[in-house]
């Protein structure tokens, strides 16, 4: 009986972990994205929250996706995406795009 607790306690924290990766925080801190890389589920709709901890605006900019976002300083954007076929879609920080810290991937498998 111990065990089959452990079973449903288990996968009920699994199933909330599904359903809260419905939305992705993707933090931007001194022109840096954390994480740089975001894995999803092809086929699937997400809403990527962009949190600008910055003093300064920030763009979220991804050709692949056909998404820009500007952020204003201190504050959350919201971008979302999908559903998308399998692949890798790069994304970067266009104010400071070629710093390697301000570059990053969404990973759709």
């Amino acid at each position: 009986m111990k065990s089959l607790i452990s079973l449903v306690l288990m996968l009920s924290v699994a199933t909330a972990a599904v359903a809260a990766g419905d939305e992705i925080t993707l933090t931007i801190k001194d022109h840096a994205f954390d994480p740089k890389e975001i894995t999803i589920p092809a086929g699937k709709k997400i809403k990527l929250l962009v949190v600008n901890k910055d003093a300064t605006p920030a763009e979220f900019e991804s050709k692949p996706l056909n998404r820009e976002k500007v952020i204003p300083a201190k504050s959350t954007g919201t971008v979302n995406i999908g559903p998308l076929k399998p692949g890798r879609y790069p994304f970067v920080e266009e104010y400071h795009e070629n710093d390697a810290a301000a570059q990053g991937v969404i990973i759709v498998e």
